[in-house]
């Protein structure tokens, strides 16, 4: 039985099922420039977690208003005066929620526009392809405001943009923009016009695949990649006999074979 979402239940997401398989999740406090405060992150936890078990092919990941996010919510984090535990505990919350994003087999393209900062930055590499528009700036200020990343900047961004550059993004605020962004591997894709046009028809793409290959394509590749590379060969081979013999599989070779299915060409 599909699980069933309710997305009314959600205050600091806005939430939206398209006919297509597609969901659009938008951030949505506009105000604080989509800063990710507790509430919000259980919203992710509880979203994320269950979008696998209810049928959703694709997800586009966007922010309300002129951002997309702007990272943790510092005022909040100010007033709160947290303890380190109490702090520890926020980010274990954090990395479940991208954790979940980015192993739940669900293929996410963010939509980026203005800030992506910080925390916001951390939540943009969690999806698995990020578009940004010409208003789009990327950038870790932790350094600058006496802060440390806590969401997972130092497994997924470094590995974005390699150990060097988040160290310098970090230590002097480097921002990165345009197609210097795409060139260090911020993003993979860059408008002239709507990230979120360009998401929408990512993930219209994508939800065509069948949701076995992407659930593959969306968790095993992030595994094998913490794994030494003799069991990822062995975790490779296992995944492949089971995604390679689906029926769906059999289906499109069949297409393949008898000259009906799309051709790969350059466009």
């Amino acid at each position: 039985m599909t699980l069933q979402i309710d997305t009314s239940s959600y205050k600091n997401l806005d939430i939206k099922a398209h006919d297509d398989g597609v969901w659009v999740v938008t951030l949505n406090r506009p105000t604080k420039r989509n800063a990710l405060n507790a509430d919000t992150v259980e919203e992710m936890v509880e979203f994320f977690a269950a979008a696998p078990r209810a049928g959703v092919r694709a997800i586009v990941l966007a922010g309300s208003g002129d951002h997309f996010c702007a990272g943790l919510d510092l005022v909040e984090h100010h007033k709160e005066d947290r303890s380190p535990a109490e702090f520890m505990h926020l980010c274990l919350r954090w990395h479940e929620a991208f954790n979940k994003m980015e192993y739940g087999g669900v293929p996410i393209i963010a939509a980026l526009k203005g800030a992506v900062v910080g925390g916001g930055l951390e939540l943009a590499s969690s999806a698995h392809i990020r578009v940004a528009d010409q208003t789009t700036y990327f950038a870790l200020p932790e350094g600058q405001r006496g802060l440390f990343t806590g969401g997972g900047a130092t497994i997924r961004v470094a590995d974005l943009v390699g150990k060097a550059r988040m160290i310098d993004m970090m230590l002097t605020g480097r921002v990165y923009k345009g197609e210097e962004a795409v060139s260090v591997g911020l993003c993979q894709y860059l408008t002239s016009g709507s990230s979120m046009d360009k998401a929408r028809e990512l993930a219209r793409t994508a939800a065509e695949n069948p949701p076995l290959s992407n659930f593959a394509i969306c968790s095993a590749i992030s595994h094998m990649q913490n794994m030494s590379g003799f069991d990822a060969s062995y975790a490779e081979a296992v995944v492949a006999g089971i995604v390679n013999t689906q029926p769906a599989s059999k289906e499109r070779l069949e297409a393949f074979a008898n000259k009906t299915a799309a051709r790969v060409r350059p466009e």
